[in-house]
């Protein structure tokens, strides 16, 4: 039986705390990372090879995204402020003052706006094609703010909050539409491809929920506590990663653990899905992304597979 064997892309120095990948390109697909060294770095999402670290910001990089054509990045920091990145040439297009650290950045479906949110524990919505106008001010939670994600129609938006709650908002009327709350903190949510399905991880828990009435469906337990969970585009899998320094694969339909894998030597941050379901990367506190296959023993990227019983890490 062939071997998990992941791809080890090095080059941060602090821990990887947000992962992001692009849909497919006419140039394969992109991942870019966010770390407390405070250089997100982009790279090719399929064999992990480095393209490029982005430079500017002055304290931790908290949240890292692209959007859907990696022509464009999005990052939040603790220096107070979102950039706007030109993806191709590295360069900051505009950056956006917050009062405090930004924990969380989301491009519109159509990528004229972006979402932010953080430890003012308030929701901005820029225009990006006007970068010295005012946000809109969506609304606030309780808590700081962790994640923010835009509903796949971007008439929506949802975010998750150090105050237990999830909330959903209308941008146009700036209303709280829909909201519901866990007992324990929430450490990421993710949408489903298709944006029916929301992944909640908080506490030991993996919770799946219906993204339009917002209310649970089901809801599975994992051996440590949870940090990070995705879920496969064509709704196979989830994999979830957390304090154990595990990588967690489980049937989406059965919710029962297929395999568990270990590389990291820190607990891993945060967990994602390729846009076409054949790999899946992580994030951790050792400073280190890593890339997993999600069918083990297939040939894809650097993954050769064809007859030996080599079981090297591979290094980008």
């Amino acid at each position: 039986m062939a071997k998990q064997t992941p791809l080890t892309c090095s080059g941060h120095t602090r821990p990887v705390v947000d992962l992001s990948f692009s849909n497919k390109t006419e140039d394969g697909y992109f991942l870019i990372s966010a770390c407390k060294d405070g250089k997100p770095m982009l790279r090719q999402g399929e064999t992990g090879d480095w393209i490029g670290t982005f430079l500017g910001h002055k304290g931790a990089v908290w949240a890292a995204t692209l959007n859907h054509n990696a022509l464009r990045a999005a990052t939040g920091a603790a220096d107070f402020s979102a950039n706007l990145w030109d993806a191709v040439k590295g360069d900051v297009i505009t950056s956006y003052p917050h009062k405090h650290i930004v924990k969380a950045v989301a491009f519109s479906p159509d990528c004229t706006r972006l979402l932010t949110g953080g430890q003012e524990k308030i929701i901005r919505s820029f225009l990006i094609e006007k970068p010295d106008a005012d946000p809109d001010i969506i609304g606030s939670h309780e808590g700081a703010i962790k994640k923010v994600i835009w509903g796949n129609d971007g008439r929506t938006m949802i975010t998750a909050a150090d105050d237990k709650s999830i909330r959903k908002w209308d941008p146009n009327s700036k209303h709280e539409v829909q909201r519901f709350d866990l007992e324990s903190p929430i450490m990421d949510i993710e949408l489903s491809k298709e944006g029916d399905i929301m992944l909640v991880t908080h506490s030991k828990s993996i919770a799946i929920y219906d993204t339009k009435l917002f209310t649970k469906v089901r809801e599975f337990t994992m051996p440590t506590n949870a940090y990070s969970a995705s879920l496969h585009p064509d709704k196979k899998f989830i994999v979830a990663g957390g304090e154990d320094f595990k990588l967690y694969k489980f049937d989406f339909q059965t919710l029962q653990e297929l395999d568990s894998y270990k590389s990291h030597f820190g607990p891993v941050h945060i967990v994602r899905f390729s846009p076409d379901g054949e790999l899946f990367a992580s994030g951790s506190e050792d400073g280190t992304v890593r890339l997993w296959q999600t069918n083990v023993g297939t040939n894809y990227g650097l993954w050769r597979c064809g007859g030996g019983e080599d079981d090297t890490p591979i290094t980008t």
